[in-house]
């Protein structure tokens, strides 16, 4: 037994050196991609490719459902088929959005692989503290039985 009767602050350090290193990469490399919105989302793309790739020039289209299932409601709101139309045309507005999302990334190699480094050396050690803990656990349980 050391003195103070604890195995020291060793595991500590590497879970939390870990989790600050694993956390610090995290941002880094979340920080270096950028968000775009692209040309083409998932309806807009169908109806490109139906129109031989002609490109469209409004997608008020992807709107109509969810404007008439709006509409009724506001005339009759007992009207269940007014309120799947509108559910269903706030989905397809959802993910036609959610669609056109792109991501970049703009950054060296050499910075992707500090990055990439400082996440699994992190992860690393804070994996190496669970692991020690869990065995000193296991030894002080050992010599617990054996007395």
């Amino acid at each position: 037994m050391k003195p103070g009767g604890t195995e020291g602050g060793s595991g500590i350090f590497l879970l939390g050196g870990g989790l600050v290193l694993m956390a610090l990469g995290m941002y880094l490399f979340l920080d270096s991609v950028k968000v775009q919105a692209g040309q083409y989302g998932w309806m807009s793309g169908m109806i490109g490719r139906g129109r031989q790739g002609m490109e469209t020039t409004s997608m008020g289209i992807v709107f109509l459902p969810f404007l008439i299932g709006v509409g009724v409601l506001f005339f009759d709101a007992s009207k269940r088929w007014a309120w799947v139309l509108a559910g269903l045309g706030l989905a397809v507005i959802s993910i036609e959005i959610l669609s056109r999302i792109r991501f970049v990334m703009d950054m060296k190699t050499t910075h992707l692989l500090m990055i990439l480094c400082m996440v699994a050396a992190g992860a690393g050690m804070a994996l190496k503290a669970f692991v020690s803990g869990s065995r000193i656990q296991a030894n002080q349980q050992k010599s617990g039985e054996d007395e």
